[in-house]
């Protein structure tokens, strides 16, 4: 079974509700649309209902009877605006006023991410239209990481040979400079995040060094989150410091690392900043032919799913997909 066939068998029937903010965004329509009729999540689509329902029109598009929503942000019932205008002050610890408040849930992020948070959607997919920050920023105020994980992190999956080959790079999109227990923490909701997409974890911490092979404060912050990580989670596959070439080729790793259970055997890297994770998914991706899918935000609470601008429909309903999954967590 192919790795989003296995996480439609996951999801199918479940009426697992996905917001999308940019409901009036053709690419967001006609995804939200597939999924509704596939049977995999039920769409709330936010933004001017009549324009919506043009643009359906427009694109000969069936909008009604197949589970999607239309909620139009600032046309809500007054009842339930005041009431998620008091919970999210209430969340907000006294940071923003009702009057705040009453101005920040109009936009259509924060509106969407308040529907999450009051259990009236399970996952939120934003960025078609929005920055990074635009999506992120109310997941971080409002929905926040869960406890233990103090940041959240990107991974992507990559899949190559039609998902004959599957691995986690983690973080390729978010932390740049992670802490040795950010870094620990990152590892650990990789491991969730990996067998979501039926891998079976074996996570290598990467750094230019192998078991001590070189010194630096870079290598010592790696092998100082590897412990970490094996004492958050003892019973887990977690080995480093690994260069790459000892994580992943067998050979390698059982000339630099041969103890380790992980070296030459690893499907999930955790890369030691940001600046190396980018390049190394990019490098994969375009040289090395693989499929790069993401970024999944790891480490929320509830799922937010933060789109590339130049995603297409296929991509969009693939984010869609992957939400919809990890609510299911």
């Amino acid at each position: 079974m192919s790795l989003f066939e296995s996480l439609k068998s996951k999801i199918e029937s479940k009426k697992i509700k996905l917001v999308f903010p940019e409901g009036e965004e053709e690419r967001i329509l006609k995804a939200a649309v597939k999924l509704a009729e596939d049977n995999l999540a039920e769409p709330i689509l936010l933004g001017d209902v009549k324009k919506i329902q043009s643009l359906a029109a427009q694109l000969n598009l069936t909008i009604e009877g197949i589970g999607i929503q239309l909620l139009d942000p600032k046309a809500y019932s007054t009842t339930d605006f005041d009431e998620m205008k008091e919970a999210f002050v209430a969340r907000r610890n006294g940071k923003n006023t009702l009057e705040q408040a009453d101005e920040m849930l109009r936009d259509v992020n924060y509106f969407g991410t308040m529907l999450v948070y009051m259990g009236l959607a399970e996952g939120m997919v934003s960025g078609a239209v929005h920055a990074t920050g635009d999506t992120v920023r109310p997941a971080l105020q409002i929905i926040k990481t869960k406890p233990g994980v103090s940041r959240t992190s990107g991974a992507f999956i990559m899949t190559r040979n039609n998902d004959t080959e599957k691995y986690l790079f983690s973080d390729a999109a978010i932390s740049i400079n992670p802490t040795a227990q950010e870094l620990a923490e990152m590892a650990i909701a990789s491991i969730k995040t990996a067998r979501i997409f039926d891998i079976d974890p074996k996570v290598a911490m990467l750094s230019f060094s192998t078991k001590g092979s070189a010194k630096s404060p870079e290598v010592s912050k790696v092998a100082e989150a590897t412990a970490i990580a094996q004492k958050l989670a003892p019973d887990e596959a977690i080995d480093g410091e690994l260069q790459f070439d000892a994580a992943f080729v067998p050979s390698v790793g059982e000339q630099k690392a041969p103890d380790s259970k992980v070296a030459g055997h690893a499907n999930v890297f955790i890369f030691p900043e940001l600046q190396s994770g980018n390049i190394g998914y990019k490098i994969a991706q375009r040289l090395g032919g693989f499929e790069a899918i993401g970024p999944i935000l790891q480490g929320l609470n509830q799922p937010v799913s933060d789109l590339s601008r130049g995603a297409n429909v296929e991509e969009i309903y693939k984010v869609g997909i992957i939400t919809a999954a990890q609510s299911l967590e």
